[in-house]
């Protein structure tokens, strides 16, 4: 994620203070390993998500920038969301609330909007869109519940419940 305009040490420094105030994350990170490795045929060793498979790194760059955006961070955030876009294809909101146990399979081409909600155990495949309608403000992107598959190419449009 490091570009010429932020460096390496200031995204892990701000992991760090991440880690330092969600102690959770550490369990939400394991969880999302679990995901790949049980629902992955390609992942048959708990370090390939860590070290090969971008829609674990884009998940993970996700809840970084949505850690900041909480923390009134929101233009890191959106830079975050932009070298994510540019590195792994991947355009997801840092206002998306995101749970835990998500596996995102390639991950190209995933489009999250800000208001969207995706809750635990949730598998995601390639080419999906999460959107809203048009120019509506509010409550406009759809509400993915626990344990939901969402097929390559699948287009959700809305705040469908």
């Amino acid at each position: 994620l490091a570009h010429q305009d932020i460096g390496s040490d200031l995204i892990r420094q701000t992991f760090k203070a991440m880690l330092d105030d969600d102690p959770e994350w550490s369990t939400t990170v394991r969880v999302d390993i679990q995901a790949y490795y049980d629902r992955d045929p390609a992942c048959d060793r708990f370090i390939m998500p860590v070290l090969y498979f971008k829609g674990f790194h884009a998940i993970q760059t996700h809840r970084l920038a949505h850690w900041l955006w909480n923390h009134g961070r929101r233009d890191f955030a959106l830079y975050l969301q932009s070298r994510s876009s540019s590195v792994f294809q991947t355009d997801i909101n840092p206002a998306a609330r995101i749970g835990k146990g998500i596996f995102l399979d390639h991950a190209t081409g995933l489009v999250v909007g800000q208001t969207a909600v995706i809750e635990d155990d949730v598998s995601i495949l390639h080419g999906v869109t999460l959107g809203g309608t048009g120019k509506a403000n509010g409550d406009r992107h759809p509400k993915i519940r626990r344990g939901v598959l969402i097929g390559a190419g699948a287009k959700i449009l809305g705040n469908i419940e």
